[in-house]
Formats: C-alpha cells, structure tokens, sequence
C-alpha cells in the first residue's frame, strides 16, 4: 500500500516538505500523530479550509493520527501570512461561539473513535494563562529578530512603507511555534500540514521543537488554491463558498463545482475528493475526448457536495437543480429558492393581499411578466403561463396562499426559460 506522502505527491497536494526521506521513513514504520490548525475568524468553514481537512482525513484513513487545531488564542492576534492588512481583531465571546461551531463542522470528516481516533484540541487552553514574562523566558528567547525578519509573510509587510505590521501580529510566528511544541509534548505529533502561506509558521515550530527537546520534526504545505482565471478557489462571485448549509446552500455548491473549468476540473478532483486515481485519469481522458458532456464536471459536484451535506444535501441539490428544467416547485425553502433565482428579478405583493387573493392575470401583469392581462390571456392559451412550474389553463384562477412554493415566494414563469420571483412581505 503506498504511504500517505507517495499519495500525497500522487495527487499533486505537496508544494514543500521538510527532509522528505526522513519523513517517509517514519510513515512506513510508526503510527504518525499530525496537526493542521483552523483560526475560527468565522462562524463556518469555507471551501479553501476543505484542503487542509482532507489531508488529515487522507492520512488517517492510512492509519495515522491527525489533530485538528482551534486556533482560540491565534485568532485574538491575527495571523498575518498571505494578507496585506492586518486582521480584524474579535472578541472572546464571537471566538467561542465560532469555535464551537467549527469543531462540530470537522466531526463530518475526521473519526473520534477507533485506534487512531482524531483529536481535537484549541490553543487556547495553554496560552490563555501565560504570562508574558513567562512567555519571553520561555518561548521568545528561542528566536532572534533576524530569524523572524527573514520569514516571507514578515518580510513581505515589512516592505511596504505605508502599511507595515503591528508587534501583535509580528508574535503570531511565535505562538503557532508553541502550538507544535505543546502537541509534541502532549500527542507526541511530529507533523504540521498547511497552506503554502504557513511554512515560515512552521518551520519556526520545527526549529522550537529541535532546540528546546532535540526532536525532528515535519512540515508539509499545500499550493495555495487559484483558479485558472486568476480567482481563489472556494470563492464565488467574490463570496466564500463555506461549509455550512446555511451559509451556502447544497445547491449553490452543487453549482459552485458544475461551473468548474476543464482546465481546474481534474486538479479538484484529486484536490477535493476521495476517488483513486485510475477512476480520475478515466475521467481525464473523457474531458478531453467529450468536454461538452462535462461528465467531470458532474462527478466532482456529487462526490464534494455528498462528502460534505451528505446524501440527503445531495438529493436536495439535484431537486433544486431540476427546477431549471421544469421540475414541480414546492416544498422548497426561502434560502433555497433564492439561490435557485439568484439571478432572477423580483416583486412583492402584501400577504393580506394574497389571503384575499388575486388573480392570475394581475399576477402576472402587476410583477411585469406580461405586459397587459390581454397578453397573459394569450400566453395562457399557447400553454406559456406557469405557476412553481405548473402549467395555468384556468383563466379564473385565484393566487392564495396555498400557490407558496417556501414561506413567502412564489415562481412565476413565461415560456420556457422566463422566471420571476414573487416575494410575499408582511
């Protein structure tokens, strides 16, 4: 079986790597403990963090143990790598209250029970009640200004004259440093794994841990994720992509990963799901040979959005993604509909309005989808007008309540493709 770093390399994830052979040594022969951290700077993961959760979820799946870092005390400071401004600082209680909800998001994908069952630890627990005596006798005299300077993501903000970076977020090396440290003495973990942005972070836990216990350890770091039009992975129209249903429906996922280039499409494959390579370059070669049927496309969308809504968020977005062809709207949600129609305009009629009902015609006519009632009778005729999908044949009908495909929209549609949602406000 190859070990999780010939996997690694297989998949194209690895940009750097400390000592590899070393490294490798220690894979095929012990049970190796890792970490990767997770700042809770939101109340939800997003698309760009799935890289770092997959690779602890990869190893452990080849019997390795991975620990998921909450990163309690590092999001008070602010880690500035790969940014330009320094960060928004956030209160304990917003901390908290994101750090909760993060730690049930990595239960999706990571297992807490078994022999090498994951573990979830938050920084904050030993930096909180540190002093900063302590904190300067026992960690800072490790590193000398010359070495943090030298650090790119330091380096980088140093230059610019008008901007420069703030001794808090000059610290944040240090005290991820000390995160490598305190899990080597706690969890015996000898491997770190991040975004490219965190190899300075990372080497300087390596060298801590070398100086302070004459230990080695290990970095990994991943390419930091660019579409092929220049655009960050996990974004979309200029919005995180996050992994919370909430934030961002099964749907908008779904659709996220349909929209994906050929160029990209092979690389998210390898990057963002569980399929073995020969199925991937199977799926290469249908890109190449038949881009139009986007078969990669639509494998990639269902295995991400099943790995992280599950099957029921799957059938979800299949109905959702069925109602651009004509599928029946009901049963949908507000959050739901409004993704389906991002893009679609709107109206609004009162909701004493439709108790009392209104009819058909000035449905249509009043949300301008048909300019006159003359011209919604004419449409009703030629089977043009729809309701949530469903053809209107009666010229008598009367919009309630009951036409609601969510809590307060109705869909209007004329002809094949022309939609129009109906918002009921208070």
């Amino acid at each position: 079986m190859k070990n999780a770093l010939h996997m690694l390399i297989e998949r194209g994830v690895i940009e750097q790597i400390s000592d590899a052979p070393a490294l490798e040594k220690s894979l095929n022969t012990e049970t190796v403990t890792l970490y990767a951290g997770f700042d809770p700077t939101a109340d939800s993961l997003h698309l760009g963090h799935l890289f770092p959760v997959l690779c602890l979820a990869r190893f452990q799946r080849l019997g390795h143990c991975p620990i998921s870092l909450i990163g309690g005390a590092t999001a008070m400071i602010g880690d500035p790598s790969g940014r330009i401004e320094e960060r928004r600082l956030m209160g304990e209680d917003i901390i908290e209250a994101n750090s909760a909800s993060i730690k049930k998001q990595l239960e999706r994908f990571l297992d807490f029970d078994g022999s090498n069952a994951a573990i979830m630890v938050n920084n904050a627990d030993w930096t909180k009640d540190v002093s900063y005596l302590a904190w300067l006798r026992d960690i800072g005299k490790h590193f000398s200004v010359n070495y943090m300077l030298s650090k790119e993501s330091v380096r980088r903000r140093i230059e610019d004259r008008n901007l420069g970076i703030s001794y808090t977020e000059f610290s944040y090396m240090l005290i991820q440093a000390n995160d490598f440290l305190e899990l080597y003495d706690r969890h015996g973990c000898i491997l770190q794994v991040g975004g490219n942005d965190q190899w300075g972070n990372i080497t300087a836990g390596i060298d801590l841990i070398h100086k302070t216990r004459r230990i080695q350890t290990y970095g990994i770091t991943f390419p930091l994720l660019a579409a092929s039009s220049g655009e960050k992975f996990g974004k979309s129209a200029g919005n995180a992509v996050w992994l919370d249903p909430d934030k961002t429906s099964p749907y908008s996922l779904y659709q996220y990963w349909i929209r994906t280039a050929d160029r990209d499409v092979i690389r998210c494959l390898k990057y963002f799901t569980f399929l073995d390579i020969a199925t991937i370059q199977a799926l290469e070669r249908e890109v190449e040979e038949a881009p139009e049927k986007r078969e990669a496309q639509r494998v990639l969308a269902e295995e991400s959005t099943r790995m992280i809504h599950g099957d029921e968020g799957l059938r979800k977005a299949h109905r959702a993604s069925e109602v651009l062809f004509g599928g029946e709207i009901q049963d949908f949600t507000d959050r739901e509909l409004s993704d389906i129609f991002a893009d679609v305009p709107s109206s609004t009629v009162t909701r004493g309005e439709l108790v009392q009902g209104v009819g058909v015609f000035s449905l249509f006519t009043q949300s301008g989808v048909t300019k006159s009632n003359s011209q919604a009778l004419q449409m009703l005729k030629q089977g043009g007008l729809y309701i949530n999908n469903r053809r209107i044949s009666n010229q008598q009908l009367i919009v309630t309540p009951e036409y609601l495909a969510s809590d307060t929209m109705i869909v209007l549609r004329r002809g094949k493709k022309r939609y129009h949602l109906v918002k009921v406000t208070e």
